[in-house]
């Protein structure tokens, strides 16, 4: 969940602990996931079913959503490769006490309607995120998946990962907003088509950009999965 902060940057504690984002260690990737992937890309767009997010209505998530963006036969290899990945039995998904999951859901988003919003995803609810590039050729670089950690005052830098006991940064800091020039990029993984990435959801990550105005065909998309471990 993206958090914001209202206090002054001198006001940043640093509560994070850091570690650098590793591949195959905290983050994976899996290029030319889908075969389908065009098809499955064009079939999401064709969709008519979409929830619109910020800027439209007031959510934390931008753009526009629609569930099941994978069919269960579509999903179940690219499960089945992340539990081999990072080493566990099972995935399922968490149930929140207040609203849903976004999981299996396609995202639509163009430049002007969000900007990099570091976080963590709630740790109630999940222990691996991931997202799948359906663009099938993104206009421009910088417009992926980035890692952050904090930036101190001083020119300093902290922690990139919520602290053990805490379930979000809210928890952590005490606060429920961040100043924009809290964090700084620490790792990027580029926007390829079809590519999977998956991160642990304790790290701070973000959209790096996004792109396109007008028609959803223009603009950043992607399918959301948020995953809890059966270990």
């Amino acid at each position: 969940m993206p958090m914001e902060h209202r206090r002054p940057a001198s006001a940043i504690r640093d509560v994070l602990p850091y570690r650098k984002p590793k591949l195959g260690r905290d983050f994976w990737i899996k290029d030319d996931v889908l075969p389908n992937a065009l098809e499955v890309y064009e079939r999401n767009l064709a969709r008519e079913d979409w929830t619109q997010g910020a800027p439209w209505r007031p959510e934390i998530w931008p753009g526009i959503r629609a569930p099941q963006a994978l069919t269960p036969r579509e999903l179940a290899p690219v499960e089945a490769w992340l539990c081999q990945q990072a080493g566990v039995r099972a995935l399922k998904q968490e149930a929140p006490a207040q609203g849903a999951l976004s999981h299996n859901h396609v995202q639509v988003v163009g430049e002007q309607e969000s900007t990099a919003k570091p976080h963590v995803d709630s740790l109630a609810l999940c222990d691996f995120a991931g997202v799948i590039y359906l663009h099938p050729k993104p206009p421009s670089r910088h417009v992926g998946t980035s890692f952050f950690r904090l930036r101190l005052p001083g020119r300093g830098l902290g922690g990139n990962t919520c602290p053990p006991g805490c379930v979000n940064l809210t928890q952590a800091f005490g606060v429920t907003k961040l100043p924009a020039n809290a964090w700084v990029q620490d790792v990027e993984v580029e926007n390829v088509f079809n590519r999977l990435i998956v991160y642990r959801a304790d790290l701070v990550h973000s959209a790096t950009a996004y792109f396109g105005q007008g028609a959803r065909q223009n603009k950043r998309a992607t399918a959301l999965f948020f995953w809890k471990a059966v270990r």
